[in-house]
Order: structure tokens, then sequence, then C-alpha cells
């Protein structure tokens, strides 16, 4: 018994929810386009004028190929994201686009996130 409280006192503290912004609380924000690879997808494939290929996002994320195709795929499923394959000669190609879907939920996503900055700067 002893033990155990002995752990319970070394554990971090409960995270204090984020203060509510004037209009009220901050909303969630969208857990599927959070995680940093596919916050990185949305926001590069956002700035891009023209779609870019699976190359390009991987050294732009500095990230492994499994990985960019794993947050990739989560992304296409949730239809944020267009997946192209052809072949430029022999070679495979996939490139990628953003949705009106994935424009709305990352419009959506930093609206969110400018309230969080907002909230807190009081």
């Amino acid at each position: 018994m002893a033990k155990n409280h002995a752990l319970a006192s070394h554990r971090a503290p409960a995270a204090r929810p984020v203060a509510a912004a004037k209009s009220g609380p901050i909303p969630d924000l969208d857990r599927l386009i959070h995680p940093r690879i596919r916050l990185g997808i949305i926001s590069a494939l956002a700035a891009a004028d023209s779609p870019l290929t699976f190359n390009e996002l991987k050294n732009l994320l500095q990230t492994t190929d499994g990985n960019l195709s794993v947050h990739a795929r989560k992304l296409e499923e949730a239809r944020y994201i267009a997946c192209t394959k052809s072949f430029e000669g022999r070679m495979p190609k996939t490139e990628y686009t953003l949705t009106a879907a994935g424009r709305k939920a990352f419009d959506k996503y930093l609206d969110h996130m400018e309230a969080i900055l907002e909230a807190s700067k009081r």
C-alpha cells in the first residue's frame, strides 16, 4: 500500500483545461489532423499550387516511406486528401492534393488554434 501511495505522489499533475474564450469554451482540435506528420501533409498541400508527390512530401516532412504512407492513408480515408497514382516512364508516381473537405477541416483546425492562442494571451 505504501508503495502505491509513494508512486501516486510522483505522478504528473492532471492537465488543466484551456481557458475559455469570451465567446465560450474552445472547441476540440481535429484529432485526425493534429498529429505532426498529418498536419504537415495538410499544411504542405494547402500551401502548394499544384499536387505534391510522395517523395516531395517525404523530403519536406523528413519522414520515412512507411510513416508517410500510414498518415497519408488516414487522411485519404477521411477524404481530406486525394491520391493519384500514375507512371512517369517506368517509374511509379504518387501525387496528393487537398480536397474541399480537407480544406474545410484545415480551416476549422486553424480557427481552433487561433482561438487557443487568443485565450492564452489573457
